[in-house]
């Protein structure tokens, strides 16, 4: 795969890059750099890509792993939260999600992950296994788990579709 290639699928991948990075972590900014890392990187070991076919996989991978990054460097910071003054200061956090997004938000991350990229991405299960690296059964048995999981937090909710 060239680079021109590669910049070609990082330009269609955008949205399904932004889903993957938000499913999980939950910050935009950290979202943004988990993106801006993987993309240097992909450039970096493009010459390393096997097999075109497998080009978005990779890709996805590599984001995943730079989310992965964040979270435990994030787990050496101390929050804000932690610091009620300036918990105070900052301004209130928008609440105007759906009651679907905020159930799939409630998920644990390997369900939410999971439920994320077959749905909102569109991977196949087959795709999801080879991206998180577990069997195409395991993939199966989360999606059926995730399903039930929001089945009843939003019957918890009582939301009328």
């Amino acid at each position: 795969m060239t680079k021109e290639q590669l910049g070609t699928l990082i330009l269609a991948s955008e949205k399904q890059m932004y889903a993957t990075a938000k499913s999980i972590l939950k910050q935009d900014a950290d979202c943004a750099d988990a993106i801006q890392e993987a993309i240097v990187k992909a450039f970096g070991k493009v010459d390393g890509l096997k097999q075109e076919k497998y080009a978005r996989t990779w890709l996805m991978r590599i984001l995943m792993n730079e989310c992965y990054n964040i979270l435990r460097k994030g787990s050496r910071q101390v929050s804000l939260e932690a610091c009620p003054e300036a918990a105070a200061m900052e301004a209130p956090e928008r609440k105007d999600y759906g009651p679907l997004y905020e159930a799939l938000r409630r998920l644990k991350e390997e369900l939410r992950i999971v439920t994320t990229l077959y749905y909102v991405e569109e991977f196949s299960i087959r795709e999801i296994s080879a991206i998180l690296e577990i069997s195409e059964g395991a993939v199966q048995k989360r999606l059926a788990r995730a399903r039930a999981k929001l089945r009843n937090t939003l019957n918890y909710m009582e939301v009328e579709w």
